[in-house]
């Protein structure tokens, strides 16, 4: 399938396999960075994948986006949620939803170290507003 024609594909289908291919990305990166067993690495890894995280994550990295990049993350979030999220705000449901469609749509086009930049920025943000939290005891 040509790039274009993936802009233009369902953002649910889309976040279907960013949903996967991050949490993927983030269990690879904790296994290799963290010490402890599977239960600390899960708690770990929830914290990263959660629509919270993501919901953050995205909005941090939007000036970063090309044109497309950032016109399928708009499709993305303005699409109407067919299911109501159990564990998440909705509006931060909707930009996590929009941050898996990016991942997905990356990983179907091969942009595989374009998709590696935006997982490891993400990840970052998050971590570095988990610090600032952790010092100023705000969440």
């Amino acid at each position: 399938m040509k790039e274009k024609q993936l802009l233009y594909m369902n953002t649910t289908a889309l976040a279907f396999l960013g949903d996967a291919v991050f949490e993927t990305y983030v269990r690879d990166h904790l296994i290799h960075t963290m010490k402890g067993d599977a239960d600390r690495l899960h708690r770990a890894a929830v914290e990263l994948v959660k629509a919270e995280a993501q919901a953050y994550a995205v909005k941090q990295i939007l000036p970063s986006l090309t044109e497309e990049e950032l016109g399928l993350v708009k499709r993305a979030r303005n699409k109407k949620i067919s299911t109501k999220p159990k564990n998440a705000d909705p509006v931060d449901y909707k930009w996590a939803t929009a941050f898996e469609a990016l991942i997905g749509y990356l990983y179907l086009s091969g942009n595989i170290d374009r998709m590696k930049e935006i997982i490891k920025a993400a990840m970052e943000s998050v971590k570095r507003s988990d610090e600032k939290e952790e010092k100023t005891g705000k969440k």
